[in-house]
């Protein structure tokens, strides 16, 4: 394998968040009477943290309204992210056999860093070497912040790195950190968006994305 890393995107890539996304979203916008949002509307806006988020699940609503929403349900989710999130099908195997040839891994997601570390810890145990998430040093996706930190933190140059996610957040990510990607077609956008965003490699299956690295 030509990469001494695997920077994986968190949502949508190794980890299916969308039920419990789209339930503290709806809980969320239910507590300020608002209109639910439906999950298509939530699976469409995910990628650039969940600001934008919550903007694409309450248009026309005033600024003061998505503050106070985003207030109610960064809190939440954060209690309520273990609930029917799983990781997907496979995605633990090709960890394993790439830890056992002794590639490095790592997670990187626009969850805010509590968060990822929590769910990294608590679905990928001895797997990662490290996992990062937004905060006030890393800005989010698709700033290159967190991928190149992860990068750092092995002592790793970007180029030795490829990143995997499921997003066009994720390509422009890895074009900015000037990392190779692949996209995978299981997650939160289909295989045509992936394309026409620029995906050069795109996986189907855990066998099809392991063949690709």
């Amino acid at each position: 394998m030509k990469y001494k890393a695997v920077l994986f995107d968190m949502d949508g890539t190794v980890l299916d968040t969308l039920t419990d996304l789209y339930d503290s979203v709806n809980h969320s916008l239910r507590h300020f009477g608002l209109p639910p949002a439906s999950r298509e509307t939530v699976r469409a806006g995910l990628g650039s943290g969940a600001e934008h988020l919550l903007r694409c699940c309450m248009p026309g609503q005033p600024e003061e309204t998505l503050r106070a929403v985003l207030a109610h349900y960064l809190p939440w989710y954060d209690a309520h992210c273990r609930i029917e999130t799983r990781p997907y099908e496979g995605v633990l195997p090709l960890m394993e056999r790439l830890r056992a040839q002794g590639v490095r891994l790592a997670i990187i997601s626009n969850k805010p860093d509590p968060a990822v570390q929590e769910l990294a810890e608590a679905f990928f145990p001895g797997l990662l070497e490290t996992a990062v998430g937004e905060s006030a040093a890393v800005r989010r996706k698709p700033d290159p912040d967190a991928v190149l930190a992860a990068a750092a933190r092995m002592g790793l140059p970007a180029r030795a790195c490829v990143y995997v996610g499921d997003s066009e957040v994720d390509l422009e990510t890895a074009r900015r950190a000037g990392m190779d990607c692949i996209s995978v077609a299981w997650g939160f956008r289909d295989e045509d968006q992936l394309l026409a965003a620029g995906a050069a490699h795109v996986a189907h299956d855990c066998a099809e994305l392991e063949t690709l690295l």
